[in-house]
């Protein structure tokens, strides 16, 4: 008969990859730290040694959680066609599934409750089997969670309006969602496997005893009460609602004592916000065409910056060569001739990856340019650090459009070029709109920015809306 522990056990279920690895060994932490809870992580891999790569920078948590790499799943035997990212993760997941299963049953200490990200809804049956909780960690915000709740629900003429006409979706109680910034699964027909993948996620969602989502209350007020009304979403869902965000990476542990690396030491020499950094994420490339735009509209704003740059990706064979090769200069072949000499002054291009969470603490960033992926825009809110918003993909848009003109801390350009570019004069307006102190939009912004900031800090103090909603999962069940 399983032992039963003296304090709360929760399980965590993490889908491959370190971006969704990251958010859920934070809410593992904050379960420990701030509920005294015993929490076991189950970590989804397709490499065992990236996998123990990934955990080992992320090296704070160790002490605090039980880290279960479950057995690597090979990609090549999944499938002979291409699939969607989306549905990738949802077949990667259920094959992990048994494994799963096998290390839940072989506990001596059972979890009484398992929580999974998106990509983990199947095993809920898991749950069901050894009479577990099951919740779901919805690691983005509540705008986006309303549209999954609400997908199965999507009649067919709803959808024709905005697939076909180009119509808003309409999700009840919540702002509409325009066609250009809508996700794939409702623009792509052709791809029926994705869609239905989509839907299934939505519809195991209704079944949680509770979502957490990594947000706050007063970040977005009108969904979540949408969320919640029995005459909004009550109608296909009654599931318990619980944001308890920002959950972001060192969240209000900045002041670490490690070595500077030059790029830190280099940013204590500028000016207080008076640098822009640019960052695509761990997963954003750019086309060569707009690399190259991107380079001379940052150029020609003549304001400082860090900018993160990887190859371009095109489909090119030349992909590795652009890796390696640069000019004499040390300018990479993929960006303007002589760019890193003009612009040595000013700015520091950094090959492939940065310190990010520390770069955007720093007091001399005065914006970011962004992919708008949720854990990078939660680190640039946390700081009060004003955005360029620059969806690529997925969710992205949707974000971008939710920080530009629902929450009013980002500029954003929808002004492309006949090539479907964005054109360096309007990237020099951006950047211009955002660092210039002078600017009356740009000042708007900061301090709009500066004002999210505070809520922030206020939702996870003890006492705090998103600290009140993790002592409420702690009451329910327990």
């Amino acid at each position: 008969m399983a032992q039963v522990s003296t304090k709360p056990h929760v399980a965590l279920f993490a889908s491959p990859g370190i971006g969704h690895l990251i958010p859920v060994l934070q809410l593992g932490e904050r379960f420990v730290s701030r509920h005294n809870f015993v929490v076991t992580v189950f970590v989804v891999v397709t490499d065992a040694a990236t996998a123990e790569s990934q955990l080992k920078q992320q090296s704070s948590y160790k002490n605090l959680l039980n880290v279960v790499l479950l057995p690597p799943v090979d990609l090549t035997s999944l499938t002979n066609k291409p699939l969607a990212i989306l549905s990738q993760l949802v077949l990667i997941v259920r094959q992990s599934l048994p494994d799963l299963r096998s290390a839940i049953a072989s506990m001596k200490s059972r979890p009484t409750a398992l929580i999974v990200d998106l990509f983990g809804t199947e095993a809920f049956a898991i749950a069901d089997e050894f009479h577990m909780l099951k919740y779901e960690f919805f690691t983005t915000n509540a705008w986006f969670l309303a549209l999954t709740l609400y997908a199965p629900h999507v009649d067919r003429e709803h959808e024709d309006d905005h697939i076909l006409r180009h119509m808003p979706l309409h999700i009840p109680g919540c702002a509409s969602i325009l066609y250009e910034d809508t996700v794939d699964v409702y623009t792509d027909r052709n791809d029926k496997l994705l869609h239905d993948d989509y839907v299934r996620i939505g519809r195991r969602l209704a079944e949680a005893d509770g979502i957490l989502i990594n947000t706050w209350e007063s970040l977005e007020p009108k969904t979540l009460q949408a969320l919640r009304d029995p005459k909004a979403f009550g109608r296909f869902s009654q599931v318990r609602i619980l944001p308890i965000g920002p959950l972001v990476s060192g969240f209000q542990s900045f002041g670490s004592s490690q070595p500077k690396d030059d790029i830190l030491q280099w940013l204590d020499d500028q000016p207080t916000e008076s640098v822009l950094y640019v960052s695509f994420g761990s997963g954003g490339t750019l086309s060569a065409d707009q690399l190259t735009e991107l380079a001379w509209g940052l150029e020609q704003s003549q304001h400082r910056f860090i900018w993160v740059v990887r190859p371009p990706q095109e489909n090119s064979a030349c992909g590795a060569y652009f890796e390696q090769a640069k000019r004499a200069d040390g300018t990479p072949e993929y960006l303007p001739d002589g760019f890193v000499t003009r612009t040595q002054k000013l700015g520091l291009v950094v090959p492939m990856w940065a310190p990010q969470r520390e770069i955007l603490a720093h007091p001399s960033i005065g914006g970011f340019l962004s992919h708008c992926g949720w854990n990078s825009t939660l680190e640039s809110l946390i700081n009060g650090v004003p955005l360029i918003a620059w969806p690529l993909y997925a969710e992205q848009t949707m974000n971008a459009t939710m920080l530009t003109d629902q929450l009013g801390i980002a500029a954003r350009s929808r002004e492309l070029m006949p090539n479907g570019v964005l054109g360096r004069h309007e990237i020099e307006k951006m950047v211009r709109t955002v660092m210039n102190k002078e600017d009356a939009k740009g000042e708007t912004i900061r301090a709009r920015s500066q004002d999210l900031k505070r809520t922030a800090l206020l939702a996870v103090a003890e006492g705090g809306s998103s600290y009140a909603a993790l002592s409420q999962f702690y009451d329910y069940g327990y």
